[in-house]
């Protein structure tokens, strides 16, 4: 959805009506997870996916028939191999798309979600599903106000509290409640959809490995900073565009940066008079993933540096040394997708294993 929402964003302003699916439920293996969404708009203009490919021809033709008739739809679509030309998911999952109608006048908060979005202004979206409220009905809820309604006051208390909190957790999930917000109900089924500012990637060391590393970081959706103290490597021109590029020396640049459990830190300088600060200020601090790039003699060594600053076992357990996974990378493009499979493997649970070497489900549950 955060991919689509600056075209969709266009067609509001425009005052052109779009039809939008949105993924509010899978089960087993579906090819993409809740949030997932497609929207048709003008001269049968289409962005987005909700399936990979498999089900969007149909979910072209509801987008079409929910703006021509105004009425959103609940639509499920399920494995099926039985006929070439059936609808139908083939990897034997199953999803439910909420296909509805955006036009200026049902959904006004439309344009202030997609600019906070933009912004990086967390923002979550409350949409109603199914049960006796009006079905589509949208509530936006940021940290200090709301827009819109979903039918009763009290529903809209309720779901508020819960908006919240999941933005805290950047989670979009089924909510269910009773049709004036009552809990322990579950007559109306609310799909909360959270737009948490992107995460961060802090890359250490303004070399070669750095760039790759900060584009694959860009790619993923992350935020990313490059910091070196060197102002000769420190230039933005070696850097994507979308990559912020800061001199000054990398432990006292983090110790004034924020982080939280979802910050990607990669150290990249293998310097010890860089490395020993700046990981004695990361290891102390939250973080999703802290890799270090070097040899296993430089490891050893940086290991033995930071035990010596007083760092714990438990700390230290938390260093990604060398950092990646390995695939046998030798450019610094190919360690940059080592580097990045580490991360998604670390953030799924993944095992990073050959898929041909697994058995069961391919992608297991997403904790929560």
């Amino acid at each position: 959805m955060r991919e689509i929402l600056p075209a969709l964003a266009g067609w509001h302003a425009a005052g052109i009506p779009f039809g939008l699916a949105t993924v509010v439920a899978v089960s087993r293996s579906a090819p993409r997870g809740p949030g997932a969404a497609m929207a048709v708009g003008p001269d049968d203009e289409v962005v987005g996916s909700v399936s990979g490919g498999c089900v969007e021809g149909a979910v072209f033709e509801l987008a079409q028939e929910v703006v021509a008739s105004g009425e959103p739809q609940l639509q499920t679509f399920g494995y099926s191999d039985e006929d070439a030309f059936a609808v139908g998911l083939t990897c034997g999952g199953e999803i439910t798309l909420l296909v509805r109608p955006v036009t200026a006048a049902s959904d006004p908060a439309f344009g202030a979600v997609a600019a906070s979005v933009a912004a990086g202004e967390p923002v979550t979206v409350a949409t109603v599903v199914d049960g006796p409220a009006p079905r589509g009905a949208t509530l936006a809820v940021w940290p200090d106000r709301a827009a819109g309604t979903l039918g009763t006051d009290g529903l809209d208390v309720a779901v508020t509290a819960d908006a919240r909190g999941e933005l805290a957790l950047g989670a979009s999930v089924l909510r269910h409640y009773g049709p004036r917000g009552e809990r322990r109900e579950d007559a109306v089924t609310v799909f909360l959809q959270s737009f948490a500012p992107p995460p961060r990637m802090l890359v250490f060391g303004a070399i070669d490995y750095a760039a790759a590393v900060a584009r694959i970081g860009d790619f993923l959706g992350y935020r990313v900073t490059v910091c070196d103290a060197r102002p000769v490597f420190a230039t933005p021109k070696r850097f994507p565009a979308a990559v912020e590029v800061v001199v000054d020396w990398p432990h006292r640049y983090l110790s004034g940066t924020d982080t939280d459990d979802r910050t990607v830190i990669c150290v990249l300088t293998h310097d010890p008079k860089f490395d020993v600060p700046l990981l004695e200020e990361a290891l102390r601090r939250p973080a999703a993933y802290i890799g270090a790039m070097g040899s296993r003699r430089t490891h050893d060594e940086r290991r033995a540096r930071l035990a010596e600053a007083g760092l714990t076992e438990a700390e230290l357990a938390r260093l990604r040394s060398p950092l990646g996974l390995d695939l046998g990378a030798r450019t610094p493009e190919e360690v940059a997708v080592s580097v990045a499979a580490e991360i998604v493997a670390l953030r799924w649970g993944g095992s990073g294993t050959p898929l041909t070497m697994t058995s069961g489900a391919i992608h297991a549950p997403a904790a929560r």
